[in-house]
């Protein structure tokens, strides 16, 4: 027995070896995703169209169990129940057509960025002592700047954001591959038994 616990490797050997694999499998599904997304951008777009429907009716439901489940003031169930409805009833919207869906999204990214933006560059103005505060400044401009472009031009905005996106999976994969080949080299030079 004693003999046998001598030649399993230790805890941190048995974690490195089996995470150099793991991330070797998420490296190329990263840039296989990546592939995909470039190789077919309408599809793609198409997709993550139905996927946010379904994200907004999902929320949507939970919205309105949440109105009508939790023991908060009668205003804040009003805009609970408002929110769910209006959440569902653009969920449902996003089905009517890919196009309606890539809008929509277009859209919600957007105003995202746009009111991000702004906070961003306000919070960043009113702190003096903010670290970094000029760079603050300028990330919150660029963020609003980039809401407002994506809601004038939806439609080419998004497609530049599915090429980015497609650009950026390929990349991460083939940093998850070199690091899963690293980890992999490491794993060797760590002493049996640790």
């Amino acid at each position: 027995m004693d003999q046998m616990t001598e030649t399993l490797p230790g805890p941190l050997q048995q974690l490195a070896r089996s995470a150099w694999q793991v991330l070797l499998v998420l490296g190329v599904l990263t840039m296989l995703l990546g592939v995909a997304v470039l190789a077919w951008p309408k599809a793609t777009l198409t997709v993550v169209g139905v996927l946010f429907g379904l994200y907004l009716v999902i929320a949507g439901v939970l919205q309105l169990v949440a109105a009508f489940g939790t023991h908060v003031s009668t205003g804040l169930r009003v805009m609970a129940f408002i929110s769910g409805a209006l959440s569902i009833l653009l969920g449902l919207f996003c089905f009517r057509g890919a196009l309606e869906s890539i809008l929509l999204l277009a859209l919600w990214i957007g105003i995202g960025w746009l009111f991000r933006g702004i906070t961003h560059l306000m919070a960043a103005a009113s702190d003096p002592g903010m670290p970094a505060r000029g760079w603050q400044i300028f990330a919150g401009l660029l963020t609003a700047i980039g809401g407002v472009v994506v809601l004038v031009w939806p439609f080419h905005s998004i497609v530049v954001l599915t090429v980015f996106t497609g650009i950026w999976l390929l990349v991460m994969g083939l940093i998850e591959i070199v690091t899963a080949f690293q980890v992999h080299h490491g794993a060797k030079s760590i002493p049996e038994g640790m």
